[in-house]
């Protein structure tokens, strides 16, 4: 078995199981390390387990792979993680507008991400990272954000389009944290609440519906915040009026996102089903961090398919040039 492809598999695995993220890394980066090094080093085991970027279990998984066989940790991997599941609504999905690099706080560059959502079969990924007080996610500056653009497009090429975009935080007040200017220039903006989630639930609800007002704005993304399971522990929904909320979501034409993590569930079932109730557009999205996570697409679907979702209404269904025309 090739090396590199052994350790890749085993990242995405990690990273779809949502493992520690420098556990997934250290797989990575000695594929990196691997695929550089010199040819006697590679078969040189005393030199190879030297190199740096190239750790103990790395190293173990190289050398069963360089014997021919199926590394041991791999096997164990495959056995343990549950396998993406497929669905009829899983099989349309043809996009992805939440995804993050190590621009802010994913795990990976945006090429990686883009070579993994081409592997996905995406006809479409946008990379969308965070906005600028949320500082504990590195969120990006307007510099660091123009200085992004041109290199999410550039992956652009052969079938799929890398779409530039962002998850902008929906402040205090409804206001975007991004200059205005700046959000006319992408392709997508996701707006999500990540700060003073306990508000009461009518300084919520206006907050969520000034934000979803604005005309940049193209996805509410996880409306209501909340964990239900996972390392980070558990938190409750967000308090507001659902029904005002994803009213001001359909008649601004704005997506609410079924996000796929599935620490997350959100919106819970009972909000979908306001939602659709209330004629909204829906978007299946990963929020993924790291290329392993693309995957997770499986567990928006079921859940999107499970309440009755029509595919016609989830926009991540639609092809790019009208994906592109509604965003617009």
């Amino acid at each position: 078995m090739d090396p590199v492809a052994a350790l890749l598999e085993i990242a995405s695995l990690l990273e779809r199981e949502r493992a520690s993220r420098y556990r997934a890394k250290a797989f990575r980066q000695a594929a990196a390390t691997f695929q550089e090094l010199p040819e006697d080093v590679r078969l040189d085991p005393t030199r190879l387990r030297a190199s740096r970027g190239i750790g103990e279990s790395t190293f173990a998984v190289i050398r069963q792979a360089q014997d021919g066989k199926v590394p041991e940790y791999l096997v164990e991997l495959r056995g343990d993680v549950e396998p993406e599941r497929a669905s009829e609504l899983r099989g349309k999905l043809r996009g992805d507008l939440h995804a993050h690099t190590d621009w802010s706080d994913g795990t990976t560059s945006i090429a990686v991400m883009a070579a993994a959502a081409r592997a996905q079969g995406h006809e479409y990924q946008a990379i969308t990272d965070h906005s600028p007080r949320l500082r504990v996610a590195r969120g990006l500056s307007a510099e660091r954000l123009r200085e992004q653009i041109p290199l999410v497009r550039a992956e652009s090429g052969e079938g799929f389009t890398l779409l530039a975009g962002i998850e902008v935080d929906i402040l205090e007040d409804g206001a975007l944290d991004q200059d205005p200017d700046l959000l006319a220039e992408l392709d997508v903006v996701v707006a999500s609440v990540h700060s003073k989630l306990r508000m009461d639930a009518r300084p919520m609800t206006a907050r969520m519906i000034a934000a979803v007002s604005h005309p940049r704005v193209n996805v509410l993304g996880h409306c209501t915040g909340r964990l239900v399971e996972g390392e980070r522990g558990t938190r409750p929904p967000s308090a507001f009026d659902a029904a005002a909320v994803f009213a001001a979501c359909a008649e601004n034409g704005v997506a609410v996102e079924i996000n796929s993590r599935p620490e997350r569930q959100d919106p819970p079932d009972e909000l979908i089903a306001i939602a659709l109730a209330a004629g909204c557009l829906f978007s299946i999205d990963s929020d993924a961090h790291a290329p392993g996570q693309l995957s997770l697409l499986d567990h928006g679907a079921e859940r999107a398919e499970r309440a009755g979702v029509p595919a016609a209404r989830i926009v991540t269904t639609w092809g790019v040039e009208r994906l592109l025309a509604w965003a617009e």
